[in-house]
């Protein structure tokens, strides 16, 4: 594996819990920003090494990723980050349709002032960075990327539900890696992103229900067809893993 940054003990003081908390979230982001590939096998000596943990934190951190659906464990192969396919990106935006949108109606319905001053917080601060990495056209922004992840959770944040919510977290992470590996291909074709998210927050705004979740709906699809037509790129990523 390529070496990426720092090593978790150089960045962290705290005992053993506070290192497998760092190593598990430094893991986590390398996935979810494809760093680490679908499919790439994680070797825990090697993983170990690199991050200066010990055995047993790698494994607990890759124990936590495989938890969140992000990695997959094998007796015979041990870990790997979990593979992709068209198969499962289907179920993952047809299943995160279902429930960010009832997360939304929830919190259309639950909403007060406060919910949709941070809604406008949220929607202003994504307009402000650049979709796209300047400086490498082929990848999302970074500060993007989290802003994007900030103003999606503000959205169904009024919704009431922590166990919604933790499975909206999750179907979100899933999309991001397929989101991610989409935008390293040119498929010649465009989308205008900001205008999309534009249509969801009007109809937040204006506590229309039906045409929020309409809108969520076509965007999450729209990020669909988008993988889909990348879907040569992701298949030759995860096979030479």
């Amino acid at each position: 594996m390529n070496g990426m940054g720092l090593r978790v003990s150089e960045t962290v003081s705290g005992g053993p819990r506070s290192l497998t908390s760092a190593l598990h979230e430094r893991l986590r982001a390398d996935i979810l920003a494809t760093r680490l590939l679908p499919g790439q096998k994680l070797n825990i000596a090697a993983l170990a090494k690199q991050f200066d943990v010990s055995l047993a934190a790698v494994r607990e951190a890759l124990s936590r990723l495989t938890a969140d659906g992000l990695v997959q464990a094998s007796d015979q192969r041990g870990f790997r980050v979990t593979p992709v396919s068209l198969g499962d990106l289907a179920d993952v935006t047809r299943t995160r349709i279902d429930i960010e949108g009832l997360a939304l109606r929830r919190s259309i319905e639950l909403g007060d002032e406060r919910w949709t001053i941070a809604v406008r917080q949220a929607w202003e601060a994504l307009k402000a960075v650049e979709y796209r990495d300047p400086d490498d056209a082929s990848a999302h922004h970074d500060e993007w990327m989290i802003r994007h992840r900030v103003f999606h959770r503000a959205l169904v944040s009024a919704c009431g539900s922590p166990w919604l919510l933790g499975f909206r977290d999750v179907l979100h992470e899933q999309s991001e890696r397929y989101r991610r590996l989409s935008i390293r291909r040119e498929i010649g074709k465009t989308r205008d992103v900001e205008a999309e998210h534009a249509t969801i927050v009007a109809a937040v705004l204006d506590r229309d229900a039906e045409a929020a979740v309409r809108a969520l709906a076509l965007h999450f699809s729209v990020t669909k067809e988008f993988v889909e037509l990348a879907a040569f790129r992701i298949a030759e990523v995860s096979a030479a893993h």
